[in-house]
């Protein structure tokens, strides 16, 4: 009987050596393969993501029940300044059972993504010396490796995806669209931002484009797409506590209602300028100051 122990033990012990060899020699990026093919739970979930060159991310989700996961419309919701996406989740859940669609909220931490610059600004320049970062750390790169990964767990066919921010998300949100003109957005929802970057490279960044990595090409490409500049009409308080009253963001309108249809109109007209194709909308949403919740029930019906 000892022997017989002895044999087993051995022998379990050898697999065991063999397995963990195996996990060796795939290194890194098979461990990580595994994990985004954990499925997605039903109802409220999250996990954290870490499949791409910058910190990890904790992404919060909802599956409504019932709804066909594989094919379901997807709306990546971007959260406002408190870096709070479990509550953007939650806020959009009963949309997503009323519309039929997936919810997935990164949070962008303060800790990883430090103050404007490490989240809606894209963290595109180093705040000490101002010098051009790699492009694969930008928070904005994080968005179609997350929708790649949220397609795997779900075992889903989805090829596109509606991409919503409110305040700060929405600030994320329209840079997004200029920095990075060519993903699988197919819907941009700009919900109450408090100030702008505007389509105009002749504007230093962040109130324009001059400076950046943004192209004439990319910038075309962005006045084409499907965007909806979401407007609460009465977000119209010039004294809002987190309201931006820099000089810069006074020059766009005294209240986020005001910029909102500056950076519609100044876009507009940028593009009619040069003979381009544009794609934009400006609607309001009647009774909704600077909610989340609020822009969130006058999005539902626009999600792809």
């Amino acid at each position: 009987m000892r022997a017989e122990n002895g044999f087993l033990g051995g022998l379990l012990r050898f697999a065991a050596l063999i397995f963990a060899a195996a996990i060796l020699a795939a290194g890194p990026a098979a461990a990580q393969a595994d994990d985004s093919q954990i499925e997605l739970s039903e109802k409220r979930g999250k996990f954290t993501f870490s499949g791409w060159d910058g910190p990890e991310i904790t992404v919060w989700t909802y599956v409504p029940e019932g709804i066909d996961r594989t094919a379901a419309p997807i709306v990546m919701v971007m959260h406002g300044v408190n870096r709070d996406g479990w509550r953007y989740r939650d806020e959009w859940i009963d949309n997503a059972k009323q519309g039929g669609f997936i919810v997935v909220a990164p949070e962008f931490s303060n800790g990883n993504f430090p103050r404007a610059a490490g989240y809606n600004l894209g963290a595109m320049f180093d705040e000490e010396t101002g010098a051009p970062r790699p492009e694969a750390l930008w928070s904005y790169s994080a968005i179609e490796p997350i929708f790649d990964e949220i397609v795997a767990r779900l075992g889903g066919s989805q090829t596109h995806y509606t991409l919503y921010g409110h305040s700060a998300g929405s600030q994320f949100v329209h840079r997004f669209l200029f920095m990075k003109p060519e993903t699988r957005a197919r819907r941009y929802i700009a919900a109450n931002a408090g100030w702008y970057t505007f389509a105009d490279p002749a504007i230093a960044f962040p109130f324009g484009l001059g400076g950046t990595a943004a192209t004439e090409e990319g910038l075309r490409l962005a006045l084409a797409k499907d965007v909806l500049v979401l407007l609460g009409d009465q977000d119209t308080d010039p004294n809002h506590r987190s309201l931006n009253r820099s000089e810069g963001a006074m020059q766009q309108g005294p209240h986020r209602f005001a910029r909102g249809v500056a950076f519609y109109e100044a876009a507009r007209a940028y593009a009619a300028q040069r003979g381009w194709e544009f794609g934009w909308q400006i609607r309001r949403v009647p009774g909704v100051a600077h909610s989340n919740s609020g822009m969130a029930a006058g999005a539902v019906a626009l999600i792809e």
